[in-house]
């Protein structure tokens, strides 16, 4: 079962979709979409397949909007802003479901906010990164402020994180796992079900309880 609906954000509404589970969850994940410039919301394929990959396995998923995006208020704030929106859906799942496990991910631009959120909000106790966009990021000195579990999905020839760089990146985070989808570009193209392969197979054997 799907809900649709709007939750207070720091720049107003923000437009998110909850996936439930058929049976009581085991866990609340937020999944955060690739860049707002660039065509980025929480419709895209890769956003999509992988919260249904999630769901079903036992969690309960919200996807949503960036500030800027669809129905959500605000503008683009080139991933600060983003990043306090993200934190805002970590606070609606966590109201919803009370104690049960937060997870965190996303893809691309939506990666780099979940691992830089990750690195500091303990409430976290799993991470994601689809299409980590390493190339484009100047710094990635906050990898190393993580601990907790954490996936890292990379296509074989993704062109903003090549894989062999993003291997020696997740080598930082403790309790990570990598998996590289063999010819497979930065969208996946073509490689969805390797894609929700990866994640369900990571999902049910439930990191966040580590």
């Amino acid at each position: 079962m799907n809900e649709t609906f709007d939750f207070p954000g720091p720049a107003g509404r923000l437009e998110a979709v909850l996936m439930h589970p058929e049976e009581p969850p085991v866990a609340a994940a937020v999944v955060c979409h690739a860049h707002p410039l660039q065509g980025g919301m929480m419709h895209f394929k890769v956003v999509f397949r992988v919260a249904k990959s999630l769901q079903a396995q036992g969690v309960a998923v919200l996807r949503f909007n960036f500030r800027g995006v669809g129905r959500s208020e605000g503008v683009h704030d080139n991933g600060r802003g983003e990043q306090d929106d993200a934190v805002a859906a970590l606070d609606e799942m966590q109201r919803r479901f009370g104690a049960l496990p937060l997870i965190l991910g996303g893809f691309s631009f939506g990666s780099v906010v979940s691992l830089r959120i990750g690195a500091r909000d303990g409430r976290v106790r799993a991470l994601f990164a689809l299409g980590f966009p390493l190339s484009t990021l100047p710094d990635t000195a906050f990898l190393e402020a993580i601990r907790r579990p954490c996936l890292f999905v990379q296509g074989e020839h993704d062109e903003f994180g090549p894989a062999d760089r993003v291997r020696e990146a997740a080598t930082r985070v403790l309790g990570s796992s990598l998996c590289v989808v063999a010819g497979a570009d930065h969208f996946f193209t073509d490689h969805l079900p390797e894609l929700q392969g990866a994640v369900a197979s990571w999902a049910s054997r439930r990191p966040w309880e580590a």
